[in-house]
């Protein structure tokens, strides 16, 4: 999709709060297009990609307060998910888990030797105790 003037009027007022904006209904009106039009719009990844950087640019001047108050709202309400928040938002926690491998000469993994490897360390675990 080209965003055309009719496009960038209704990401105008789809990026506003729902308390804020008008009803579909006269944002179509104001668009020249039925409130349907707007339905399919919001189905093209072209259009919700401007609409998200919209939203983004209403609030940006919002978002250091909001990140400050994330570690407050952890403590005090004792919530998990907001700490976990916080510690993201801080790049002290990552979801994204990587793992290497690497296979010498060719043969893939030794199993056996894995398995010994297990039974000396079961075996020093047991002597240590």
């Amino acid at each position: 999709m080209n965003l055309e003037t009719k496009h960038y009027t209704a990401i105008r007022y789809l990026s506003l709060p729902p308390s804020e904006r008008p009803t579909l209904a006269e944002i179509a009106e104001e668009c020249g297009v039925t409130p349907s039009a707007l339905y399919q719009w919001r189905q093209d990844s072209v259009f919700e990609a401007e609409l998200k950087r919209q939203i983004v640019r209403n609030n940006v001047d919002d978002l250091p307060e909001l990140i400050a108050l994330i570690p407050k709202i952890a403590i005090t309400e004792k919530n998990a998910a907001m700490a976990k928040l916080a510690l993201q938002v801080h790049g002290m926690l990552s979801d994204k888990v990587e793992v290497s491998t690497s296979a010498t000469g060719g043969g893939g993994t030794d199993i056996a030797a894995l398995k010994a490897r297990i039974e000396a360390l079961k075996e020093r675990r047991a002597t240590d105790e």
